[in-house]
């Protein structure tokens, strides 16, 4: 077995000062009180997650990870170097994006495992109504070796909801359609490739950007070589979600393949399962926000937490 996942974060910031991006929120003497204690803490959290990943995979964890909601390249680089981390022969990819608030996506992965032969980023170009660019997230592209196989794989944080579903849509329908070019630009040269669209893409498996944009289905009849398949789309459907808001549950955290990860009799590398993880230890004990995700702070009280957002991975099987 093999595995594939996808986690969020959550502000994950060194606690040093940025000047070309606004970090000051996350600095020891700004709003938050991120003191390098409560880093280490943070740090120390999510590798408690990340160590029990897929634990039926092949290498006894998980295989490659992408992940949301970094500062740069040193939180990475801390977060595999933590004791839980560093015996786990993990390596990084990761580029710069332009969003204001300096939050990157980037990749983890198992070197035993996973030998990656090219990378890129997409940067996504949206614009407000004046007309004036919205920097966000860049789609990250690697393309690589599993389990003796070439995958490719795009990490994204889609454009938030901030200004509500409706008014922000089309910027999530932009990033759709980003992720939509990249993948037939691999499909026209290998049209078995074996893609996987992942991210937390702020939106739901029904929503237009998802279903329509992205063309991803949640049945496997009928599906075309172009068409994609969202095996969560059925966590959706029974109510299931990797984060909650407003006494609601979504599920924007998403794994998306391409049709070729599904053959049933084939050889090679396939679909087995798909999982999201959560465990009691990363849920709220108590109150109105009992059993959902325990987050890094609670407004700007640091309140020893992991992420508001649970992990999502794909077991695949040959």
């Amino acid at each position: 077995m093999y595995s594939i996942g996808f986690y969020n974060l959550e502000n994950l910031f060194d606690t040093y000062n940025d000047t070309l991006i606004n970090d000051e929120e996350f600095l020891p003497q700004g709003t938050k009180q991120w003191t390098n204690e409560k880093y280490q803490d943070k740090l120390g959290r999510l590798s408690t997650v990340i160590s029990d990943l897929a634990s039926q995979s092949i290498s006894g964890g998980i295989d490659v990870l992408g992940v949301s909601e970094i500062e740069n390249k040193k939180v990475l680089e801390d977060l595999i170097n933590t004791d839980r981390l560093k015996n786990k022969h993990l390596k990084i990819i990761h580029y710069n994006s332009p969003d204001t608030r300096g939050v990157d996506v980037g990749l983890i992965y198992n070197s035993d495992v996973f030998s990656p032969l090219a990378t890129a980023s997409y940067p996504l170009y949206i614009f407000s109504d004046d007309n004036k660019r919205i920097y966000t997230r860049d789609v990250l592209l690697v393309k690589g070796i599993l389990g003796s196989e070439t995958i490719y794989i795009t990490v994204n944080h889609w454009p938030s909801r901030r200004g509500g579903e409706e008014a922000s849509r089309q910027k999530r329908n932009s990033a759709a359609r980003l992720n939509r070019t990249i993948i037939d630009s691999i499909l026209v040269k290998d049209p078995n490739a074996k893609i996987f669209v992942m991210g937390d893409l702020n939106d739901n498996p029904n929503n237009e950007s998802v279903k329509t944009v992205l063309s991803s289905k949640n049945d496997l009849k009928g599906l075309s070589n172009s068409d994609l398949y969202n095996p969560f789309y059925k966590n959706f459907l029974e109510g299931n979600g990797t984060l909650a808001h407003n006494d609601s549950w979504s599920l924007f955290d998403q794994i998306i393949v391409s049709k070729a990860v599904m053959q049933e009799k084939s050889k090679n590398l396939r679909y087995s399962s798909h999982v999201i993880y959560k465990k009691d230890f990363m849920m709220e004990k108590f109150g109105h926000y009992k059993n959902y995700p325990k987050r890094t702070f609670s407004g700007d009280l640091y309140n020893y937490g992991y992420s508001d957002h649970f992990p999502v991975f794909i077991y695949l099987e040959k």
